[in-house]
C-alpha cells in the first residue's frame, strides 16, 4: 500500500465539512503523515465514545486534547480530576522543544492559551462544594455507596416510598436515621405493616451501621443543602466552554462514593434536560475517568440505570466519554452504545493481556494499513488507536494516530495559584455555605413532640378525677377508722348479733324484775 492511498483513505474517512475538533495526524509505515488528519466531528459526540489504555500510555493529556478543543468551540465539558493534575486547563501551556517537534511533526502552529475553568470537589477543602440530597441521589446508587445487599435495598426502597408519600424531604444522613428509625422502632412502624411491609431491626440495624460508617471517614458532608445545580455545567465566558473539574483526589480511597455521585449527576441531567434531537455541537460532554470504579461489584438495578442513561440521553444533546485502562473494564450492554474509539497501547505481559488485546482488536474495523495486534502493542506515548463515526454515523477507517499535543499547562497548577482560581469562582461562593433546611428530622421530632404533649394532656384529664376518688376514699376510711365510728360499729355488731340469737330482750326483762317488779 502506498502513502498516498494511505492519505486518501484517511482524508476519505475524517474530513468532514461540519465543526470539529482535530485529533492529529495518521502514522503510516513507522512515519507521521501531517496531511492525513484525523478529525471528530462534533455533531457526532455525543455517540459517545471511549479512550482506554495502559498506565503512563497518555490518557490523561488526549482527555485534555478533546477538553480544550470542545470549549473553543463553546461546548461545556465536565470532567472528574482523579490525581488533581488537570487545574492546568486554566493556565496556558509552555512552549519546549517536545511540542514545537510534535506540532511540527503534525504540520500544525503550536498555540498555547487559557481556558475557564470551574473548580470542584466533594470535600468542600479543594474547590466549591459539590452536594446532592439523600433523595435526589435515589435509594439504588445510596444502596452502592453503603454496599447493601438485595434485602437491605428493598428496606431503602420502602423508606424512600414512604418519605415521599407522607411528604418527608430526606436531605442528608440525619434525615435518613429519623425516617428508618422511625420506620423500624416508632410509630411508623404499625403505620407501614400493611401498605409497605414490616422492617426487620436486623436489617434496619445494618443500614444504621454502615451509614455510620460513612459519617465517620468524613464524606456525609456530600448530602445536603445546597444542593448542586447541573445547570451550573452548561456556563460558557466569551463564548467557550467552561470546564467544570471535580477534583476527587482528596477521597481517592472511597473510588464507590465519587463513582456513584458522577453517575447521579449525569441521572440528573439525564431527568432535567428536554430532548434536542440531532445538534450540529453537543450540549455538554461529560468525561468518567476511572470507568472501571462505576461498573465494579455493581448490582443489576445499578447496571439497568447506567445503560438506560447511557442509550438515551443521547437525544438531549449530550455526550459522555468512558476513560480506563482495558476495553473489557465496560460492559457488553455499554460498550455497544459508545461510537467513537481512542485505544493507547495495551501491554501484553500476561496470558489474560493476550486474551484481552485480541477482544479489543475484533471491537475496531478492519485495517489493510496495519498489523493490528502487532501494532498495539508498539504504540509510543501519545499515540493511540483511532475509530470515530464520521458524519453520517459509518464508523471511520481505523489510523494509528500521532496526537496533538495540549494547548493548555500539561500538569497542576501551583498551590497559590489554585487558590487564587478558588477564591474568584462563582461556584466556591454559591456552594461554600451549608444550609439546613426543614426536613424530615424537623418534621418527624415535631411531629413526635406534638404526640407527646397531647398523651401529657390526656393524662392531666384523668389525673383530677382519680384523685378525686382517692380522696373520697381516703375520707370515708379516716372516719369509719376513728375511735367513736369503732364503738359505734362495735355496738352494731353486738346489736345485729344479739337480735341474730335473741340474748338482747331477755336481758331487758331480768333488769326490771330486779329493780322493785310487782311480783
Amino acid at each position: 500500500m502506498s502513502k498516498e492511498k494511505f492519505i486518501e483513505a484517511v482524508n476519505k474517512s475524517y474530513t468532514t465539512s461540519l465543526p470539529s475538533i482535530y485529533l492529529g495526524a495518521g502514522i503510516f509505515e513507522g512515519g507521521i503523515v501531517g496531511e492525513a488528519k484525523v478529525n471528530l466531528a462534533l455533531r457526532m459526540m455525543n455517540r459517545h465514545g471511549l479512550v482506554t489504555g495502559a498506565t503512563g500510555s497518555g490518557k490523561t493529556r488526549t482527555l485534555q486534547l478533546i477538553a480544550e478543543q470542545l470549549s473553543a468551540a463553546g461546548v461545556p465539558v465536565f470532567m472528574p480530576d482523579i490525581k488533581g493534575d488537570l487545574s492546568g486547563f486554566a493556565k496556558e501551556g509552555a512552549t519546549n522543544e517536545k511540542i514545537t517537534e510534535r506540532a511540527n511533526a503534525l504540520g500544525v502552529q503550536y498555540q498555547p492559551s487559557a481556558f475557564p475553568v470551574e473548580l470542584y470537589s466533594l470535600s468542600g477543602k479543594i474547590g466549591a462544594q459539590m452536594r446532592a440530597t439523600v433523595t435526589e441521589f435515589g435509594p439504588v446508587l445510596l444502596s452502592k455507596i453503603l454496599e447493601l445487599n438485595d434485602t437491605q435495598t428493598g428496606v431503602l426502597n420502602v423508606v424512600f416510598k414512604y418519605a415521599d408519600d407522607k411528604n418527608l424531604p430526606i436531605v442528608d444522613f440525619n434525615d435518613l436515621k429519623k425516617v428508618l428509625n422511625h420506620l423500624t422502632e416508632g410509630a411508623g412502624a404499625a403505620e407501614i405493616k400493611n401498605d409497605y411491609g414490616k422492617i426487620s431491626s436486623a436489617s434496619s440495624g445494618t443500614i444504621l451501621r454502615k451509614i455510620v460508617s460513612l459519617e465517620q471517614q468524613g464524606v456525609d458532608q456530600i448530602f445536603g443543602e445546597t444542593s448542586f445545580d447541573v445547570d451550573d455545567l452548561f456556563q460558557k465566558v466569551d463564548g467557550r466552554g467552561v470546564i467544570s473539574l471535580l477534583n476527587v483526589s482528596d477521597v481517592q480511597t472511597q473510588p464507590a462514593l465519587f463513582s456513584t455521585f458522577l453517575l447521579a449527576l449525569l441521572a440528573e441531567i439525564y431527568q432535567r434536560l428536554p430532548e434536542a434531537g440531532d445538534l450540529d455541537k453537543p450540549k455538554l460532554i461529560f468525561f468518567l475517568d476511572e470507568a472501571h470504579l462505576l461498573f465494579k461489584d455493581a448490582p443489576k438495578a445499578f447496571m439497568d440505570q447506567i445503560e438506560q442513561i447511557i442509550r438515551l440521553i443521547r437525544s438531549k444533546g449530550v455526550g459522555i466519554f468512558f476513560c480506563t485502562q482495558l476495553t473489557q473494564d465496560v460492559p457488553a450492554s455499554v460498550l455497544s452504545q459508545l461510537g467513537n474509539r481512542v485505544h493507547h497501547v495495551i501491554r501484553a505481559f500476561t496470558p489474560n493481556d493476550v486474551k484481552a488485546l485480541k477482544e479489543t482488536i475484533k471491537t475496531f474495523p478492519k485495517s489493510e494499513f496495519y498489523e493490528m495486534e502487532q501494532q498495539f502493542t508498539q504504540l509510543g506515548t501519545g499515540q493511540a488507536f483511532i475509530t470515530v463515526l464520521n458524519e453520517k454515523g459509518i464508523p471511520t477507517e481505523t489510523v494509528v494516530t500521532h496526537l496533538a499535543p495540549p494547548a493548555s499547562l500539561m500538569g497542576p497548577l501551583t498551590a497559590a495559584e489554585y487558590q487564587e482560581t478558588l477564591e474568584e469562582s462563582e461556584g466556591y461562593k454559591k456552594y461554600k455555605d451549608a444550609v439546613d433546611p426543614q426536613s424530615a428530622f424537623e418534621i418527624l421530632s415535631e411531629r413526635m413532640k406534638a404526640e407527646a404533649e397531647q398523651q401529657e394532656e390526656e393524662r392531666e384529664e384523668k389525673a383530677p378525677r382519680a384523685t378525686s376518688r382517692k380522696q373520697e376514699k381516703s375520707t370515708f376510711e379516716s372516719v369509719i377508722s376513728s375511735p367513736v365510728a369503732k364503738q359505734v360499729g362495735k355496738e352494731i355488731v353486738r346489736g345485729v348479733f344479739g337480735m341474730l340469737f335473741g340474748t338482747t330482750t331477755p336481758r331487758r326483762r331480768s333488769t326490771r324484775r330486779k329493780s322493785g317488779g310487782l311480783f
